[in-house]
């Protein structure tokens, strides 16, 4: 037998990316026990040695003197990702709009995009609402509120969410391309682009083809990123999430994180398979193995914009959707689609009125599900996007008493896994609709699908 047939075949992006993930989660829990029983004993300066040289954000002043080896990798790991969202939803979107010729075509593409995120929006609100309630009436969330002073709660100002109508439209360019928090300008500028270069004809083929030189070196840099450095960022980054928080910030909301984190869970393997098996009849079995790595990766990046890149691979050439409807599909639901974000607020607000002593009606949490879904679609982009828009559904249903912000400030201290959990549900939710809009255009490579 020859050399070339015994060699040991290279392990696949996703075992590793499994791999790392367990391993992150196990050596996390670890460090959170080391923790536990060093600060317990009185060893609060071993710990503080070890969370310098591990785990420390080496950005902020209490980090001055610090390694944070953990942080650092992690950290370079998703600026490295995030280097390339900009330029890969100018160039995916721009060339997606050059290559659809029918005006018709892209409105009913839009058009079926824009109906299977908002499908998928109500089932989700009206099951997280359906579990929140029974949980809530279990008495699980029956939580007694520390006494003390109420802690500072990160809020934003007041956000109406219809202005990303107006905000969606940059007044600058340059402005919005250098930022990653206006992903929503990114996409309109994107169309514009396409829009009238598939106009133009032949005399926009110069700029098509540096935006088609562009796009080939995107992927090539992408590729190396997350098949080389990815693993090592996602055990660092899951590692470090783990190890630095403490139980006495675990075990106040509990309840809240575990019926959260299981809906969340539990809609992923349903709600999506069963949205796909009744609008395409295709096997939905399939569907879930070949995108978990897609969700996996989201979980432990904790980012839509970071899984663009995977995810449009993923859709393409193992679900066999086309390049030109997922190149419009996958960065619009990166941008509006937060379906993992509205089943987290209806857990969360749930928990903090019932926390604060008021009883949350089903008529409150039909209130509460209409606020969320407009909240979640017009997001802005910044850190724990989510979980600070949970102020926003408590001020729209007049939910801002001092208990109430107690509630809400230990839900920021602790939804970091929250968080985490939802993201699946949100960029599993962008290929499903992916798949189904291909599906419904006739586009989706049932041979490649099937595979």
């Amino acid at each position: 037998m020859s050399n070339e047939t015994t060699k040991k075949q290279p392990m696949s992006v996703v075992k590793k990316m499994m791999i790392a993930l367990i391993g992150g989660l196990a050596v996390g829990f670890a460090f959170l026990f080391i923790r536990e029983n060093l600060m317990g004993s009185g060893n609060e300066a071993a710990w503080t040695m070890i969370n310098k040289i591990l785990f420390q954000d080496i950005t902020v002043p209490e980090g001055v003197g610090a390694i944070g080896i953990f942080y650092i990798v992690g950290q370079i790991f998703m600026k490295g990702l995030q280097l390339a969202i900009v330029p890969l939803v100018l160039v995916s979107l721009s060339l997606a709009m050059c290559s659809i010729s029918n005006s018709t075509k892209l409105g009913r593409i839009a058009g079926r995009t824009l109906g299977g995120f908002l499908g998928f929006y109500v089932c989700g609100a009206a099951l997280g609402c359906l579990i929140a309630y029974m949980v809530k009436a279990a008495g699980f969330f029956n939580v007694t509120l520390p006494s003390e002073g109420v802690a500072e709660a990160a809020t934003i100002d007041a956000f109406n969410p219809l202005a990303v109508i107006v905000n969606a439209v940059p007044s600058n360019i340059t402005d919005a391309f250098s930022t990653n928090n206006s992903i929503l300008s990114i996409v309109v500028v994107s169309i514009i682009i396409g829009l009238c270069l598939n106009k133009l004809g032949k005399k926009g083929d110069p700029l098509k083809k540096v935006l088609e030189s562009g796009n080939e070196i995107i992927q090539m840099y992408l590729t190396f990123l997350i098949n080389k450095v990815g693993p090592v960022g996602i055990f660092c980054l899951i590692s470090r999430t783990f190890a630095i928080y403490g139980v006495e910030y675990l075990a106040p909301v509990a309840a809240y994180v575990v019926s959260a984190m299981l809906t969340l869970f539990l809609l992923v393997v349903t709600l999506y398979p069963l949205g796909i098996w009744i609008t395409t009849k295709q096997n939905p079995v399939k569907f879930l193995k070949k995108i978990a790595k897609v969700g996996v990766f989201g979980f432990s990046t904790n980012s839509s914009a970071a899984c663009l890149p995977l995810n449009t691979r993923t859709c393409i050439d193992e679900l066999g959707c086309s390049e030109e409807v997922t190149s419009f599909v996958l960065p619009t639901g990166m941008t509006i689609n937060m379906n993992g974000t509205t089943v987290m607020h209806m857990f969360a607000v749930t928990f903090i009125a019932t926390a604060a002593g008021i009883d949350v009606t089903p008529a409150n949490m039909v209130v509460m599900a209409f606020l969320s879904i407009c909240a979640a679609a017009g997001t802005p982009a910044i850190p724990i996007a989510g979980t600070t828009m949970i102020f926003t559904v408590l001020s729209g249903m007049g939910w801002t008493s001092e208990l109430c912000l107690l509630g809400y400030a230990l839900v920021v201290a602790i939804n970091r896994p929250v968080e985490m959990a939802l993201l699946p549900l949100n960029v599993i939710g962008d290929a499903a609709v992916n798949v189904i809009v291909n599906a419904k255009e006739k586009e989706l490579d049932k041979d490649i699908y099937n595979s």
